[in-house]
């Protein structure tokens, strides 16, 4: 007969590796899109923890005394699952702030269209630069990366291991709102320039000819340029995934030193 017995604490043990997975996947780009069914999440997650705790070796098993005790590692598994996750996450919403700024300047920042993965209203460019970059990413392999460094933070983070230094962790927040500012504006860069010089432009013809009315005649010239300028520089999407990319790769490890 076949024996398929095992102790109980290496079921806890595989329970705690799926906490930390699935918190992960159902926070994380690629793998949180709200497209992809709930099962095929949970599938996913419990084949990934599977084949985790095939290959963490040895395992070290967490000191725990009671059921809460345990219920304390869980929660703290959840943690360091979603801090993960969601720094990835909000790096690839830097384009969604550029696409903001690209339509207030050209005029179409009424234009907001329901984004069904995020169950919101977003604006148009956001919404093209966002589709474009996130397909760019997935084709480059970043989906392989973030389940690579989720295997290296079993080596650096043990399981029920994590310590949250809120220090580093508030620090390492700062530093990203720094860095989002700074590539979102890089991104709109092209069309804020061009749409402030052709604002430079119009108020000096308003001086030159003021029997012109020049907010009809600007808005259709800004959107036109805008749209044009945005056509020529779409070329730049492979250079502002790489600025996500790397970005996506500091804060996973700023994170993940903020919890050793």
């Amino acid at each position: 007969m076949v024996d398929l017995s095992f102790p109980v604490q290496e079921l806890e043990y595989f329970l705690l590796v799926l906490v930390r997975i699935a918190s992960f996947v159902f926070a994380a780009p690629f793998f949180s899109q709200r497209g992809v069914p709930n099962t095929v999440k949970i599938g996913l997650s419990v084949f990934i923890a599977y084949v985790m705790y095939t290959f963490i070796q040895p395992h070290v098993y967490p000191e725990y005394s009671s059921v809460f005790g345990y219920s304390v590692i869980v929660v703290k598994e959840v943690a360091v699952g979603l801090f993960l996750g969601a720094g990835a996450q909000l790096c690839t919403s830097i384009v969604l702030f550029a696409g903001r700024i690209i339509d207030m300047e050209i005029g179409l920042s009424m234009a907001n269209v329901f984004d069904p993965t995020t169950n919101q209203q977003s604006s148009i460019t956001g919404l093209l630069l966002q589709y474009g970059v996130t397909l760019i990413l997935y084709i480059t392999g970043l989906h392989r990366y973030l389940l690579k460094a989720l295997v290296e933070t079993f080596t650096l983070i043990p399981i029920g291991g994590a310590v949250f230094h809120t220090d580093e962790l508030l620090v390492t927040v700062i530093e990203f709102l720094s860095d989002y500012i700074i590539i979102g504006f890089r991104i709109c860069l092209p069309v804020f320039a061009s749409i402030t010089l052709m604002n430079i432009v119009l108020g000096l013809l308003a001086k030159l000819a003021p029997q012109m009315n020049m907010f009809s005649v600007g808005i259709q010239l800004k959107l036109l340029a805008g749209l044009s300028v945005l056509f020529l520089t779409i070329g730049m999407l492979p250079n502002i995934c790489s600025f996500i990319s790397n970005q996506i790769q500091q804060m996973m490890v700023a994170v993940v030193e903020g919890m050793m």
